[in-house]
C-alpha cells in the first residue's frame, strides 16, 4: 500500500490550492454563524442590562450574605426543622409513587408495539408532550390556589409534573424489549394479558423502577422549591428566615438539605446500579 510523504502532499497542495482550500461559500456560512451567535449574545446581555459593575456590587453582597450566614445555627427551631425536611421527603416521594404508578397504563398505551394504531399513538404521545412542557412550579402555584397551603398542594404538583413525563419514558422502556421472550410467552399458548405480566413487564420493570428512584432523588430538590410558592415543607421554612434576615438560620437550613439531597443520591445511585445490571438483556 502506497503512503504519500508529508513533501509529496505539501506539493499537491501548492499545485492544486483549490482541492485543499475550505469553499468560499461554506466561509461565508461560518463567518455569518458565528457573527449571528455573538451579536445575539451581546444583545441578550444588553438586554438584561448586564454590566461590569453590576456583577461587581453583587458579588460584594453576595459576600456580605455569606458572612452573615457563618457561623449556621438552627436556633431554637431545629426541631421545626427536622419535621419540615420530613415533610419534603413525604412530598417528593408520594408524588412520585403516584405519578409512577399512574404513568404505567398510560406508558402501555404510548408504546408502539402495544397499540400500533399511528394516529392514536401520534396524538397521545402529543399529550403528553404538552403536559411535560408546564413546569413543576407552575403546577405548584395552580394547586396552592386550588387546595390551599401546604404539603398536599406539593404532592399535586409532583404527581401531576412527573406523571406525562414518566409515561413517555416508560412507553420507550416497553417499546425496546426484547421480543424473544415475549414471542416464547405467545408460543407457550400465552394470551396478550400472559404476554404483558410474563413477556413485557419483567424487561421493563429494572428500568422503570431506576427512573422513579432517579426522580424521586430529583423531587427532593424541586419539594424544596415548591415550598417556598406556598407547598409547605423545608422550603417554607427557609423563606421564612431570608424574608425575616435570619441568615445563620437559613445557613443551617441550606446544609440541611444539602445532607439530606447527597445521601439520597448516594443510596439512589447504588440501588440504580443494582437495578440496571438486574434488567435482562438484549
Amino acid at each position: 500500500m502506497n503512503t504519500i510523504t508529508y513533501g509529496e502532499m505539501a506539493r499537491l497542495r501548492r499545485s492544486n490550492p483549490e482541492l485543499f482550500s475550505t469553499p468560499l461559500i461554506t466561509r461565508v456560512r461560518t463567518w455569518a454563524l458565528w457573527l449571528g451567535f455573538v451579536g445575539t449574545l451581546a444583545y441578550g446581555l444588553w438586554w438584561v442590562d448586564a454590566n461590569p459593575m453590576r456583577i461587581v456590587n453583587g458579588l460584594n453582597k453576595l459576600g456580605l450574605l455569606v458572612s452573615l450566614m457563618i457561623p449556621p445555627h438552627p436556633g431554637d427551631g431545629f426541631w421545626d426543622y427536622v419535621h419540615a425536611m420530613l415533610e419534603t421527603l413525604g412530598m417528593a416521594f408520594l408524588g412520585t409513587i403516584i405519578a409512577a404508578v399512574l404513568a404505567v397504563p398510560l406508558g402501555f398505551l404510548g408504546a408502539k408495539n402495544v397499540m400500533p394504531n399511528w394516529l392514536f399513538h401520534f396524538g397521545l404521545r402529543r399529550i403528553y408532550d404538552g403536559f411535560r412542557g408546564i413546569d413543576g412550579l407552575v403546577w405548584a402555584l395552580i394547586f396552592v390556589s386550588a387546595v390551599g397551603l401546604g404539603p398536599f398542594a406539593g404532592v399535586l404538583a409532583i404527581a401531576v409534573g412527573d406523571l406525562m413525563i414518566f409515561a413517555k419514558l416508560f412507553a420507550e422502556a416497553i417499546e425496546n424489549v426484547e421480543t424473544k421472550q415475549v414471542e416464547g410467552v405467545r408460543a407457550a399458548g400465552g394470551n396478550d394479558t400472559h404476554v404483558m405480566r410474563l413477556g413485557v413487564f419483567p424487561q421493563v420493570l429494572p428500568v422503570m423502577m431506576s427512573h422513579v428512584l432517579y426522580f424521586f432523588e430529583s423531587n427532593v430538590r424541586s419539594a424544596t422549591i415548591l415550598g417556598i410558592v406556598g407547598a409547605g415543607g423545608i422550603g417554607l421554612q427557609l423563606s421564612d428566615r431570608m424574608r425575616i434576615n435570619n441568615w445563620q438560620e437559613a445557613a443551617f437550613i441550606i446544609l440541611m438539605i444539602l445532607v439530606t439531597v447527597a445521601i439520597i443520591d448516594n443510596i439512589s445511585r447504588r440501588i440504580r446500579a443494582r437495578l440496571i445490571d438486574a434488567a435482562p438483556q438484549a
